[in-house]
């Protein structure tokens, strides 16, 4: 969970000290004390003190086998993700308001508009699978597998807004996406009067997404919003392409995920053949 009262009592050099860390992960698993003073450009006594600090606020762990050693986990992440974006116009960080396999959601205020953060924890919380179904780049920092989840999932967002019915992106660093507010409620928490209708309207936009050459890929009623005005669809991280080796077994399972939710909850039946068919303009 993230600490607001931490992030206020860190200093411009306990930022420093962490950038260093951050940088030294990229080529160590823990990040030898004698190489942070490079890496944050700052004195050997002052990097001492500062990591002191930052292991009192429980941002950093150290070891001392097989070597003295430094690295950053994701409350030390989330302090760098949020330093940046506090600049560029994060002011507040409300209620956590949900958790998810691979993330952990916020409600904020950016340019005095309500948004959602969505803080990545992929690398953490599944690790083996992440690396095994996604491009992440093989083993890696946990840090820097959810910062590329969060890259795939702003990237997705960037190219689809306008075209389909996903949030805006508003901002990215890191490991955390900023956007819009989808509106409406979440499919699995609601009943719909017309499902018939909002069922249509999932599928328009999947068929749109398909045009377009992406697939979710973990398309369910977990992401899916809903409200009198028709459907947002939410979480892309895992999103392929349509020239994807699995790209037909994917859309099969989206579509086929989407179908059993509605006939199993209200009846509603659609033709699973007709509908990829749809989908792929075929």
């Amino acid at each position: 969970m993230f600490n607001s009262a931490v992030f206020k009592k860190l200093e411009k050099r306990d930022f420093r000290t962490l950038l260093g860390i951050e940088a030294g992960m990229k080529s160590y698993q823990w990040v030898p004390l004698d190489m942070i003073h490079t890496f944050a450009k700052l004195r050997d006594k002052e990097v001492l003190y500062r990591i002191d600090r930052l292991l009192e606020f429980g941002v950093i762990k150290k070891t001392i086998v097989p070597y003295e050693g430094c690295k950053i986990y994701f409350k030390g992440y989330d302090m760098l993700a949020l330093g940046m974006l506090t600049r560029r116009g994060l002011s507040a960080i409300g209620e956590r308001i949900g958790v998810g396999k691979e993330s952990v959601v916020y409600e904020g205020i950016y340019d005095n508009e309500p948004v959602i953060l969505k803080f990545h924890r992929a690398g953490q919380t599944s690790f083996k699978q992440v690396t095994r179904q996604r491009d992440t780049g093989g083993r890696d920092h946990w840090i820097f597998i959810a910062g590329r989840a969060a890259w795939r999932e702003h990237e997705a967002l960037v190219a689809l807004h306008g075209s389909v019915a996903v949030p805006r992106c508003i901002d990215h660093n890191r490991h955390v996406v900023v956007m819009s507010v989808a509106p409406g409620i979440e499919l699995s928490k609601t009943t719909v009067d017309d499902p018939g209708w909002f069922l249509d309207r999932i599928i328009e936009q999947v068929r749109k997404t398909y045009e377009f050459g992406f697939i979710h890929s973990d398309l369910s009623e977990y992401n899916v919003f809903v409200s009198p005005d028709g459907v947002e669809i939410i979480d892309w991280p895992g999103y392929v392409t349509t020239k994807h080796l699995q790209a037909d077994y994917l859309l099969d399972r989206d579509v086929k995920n989407i179908l059993t939710i509605f006939n199993r909850k209200y009846g509603t039946v659609r033709d699973h053949k007709k509908v990829v068919e749809y989908v792929k303009n075929e």
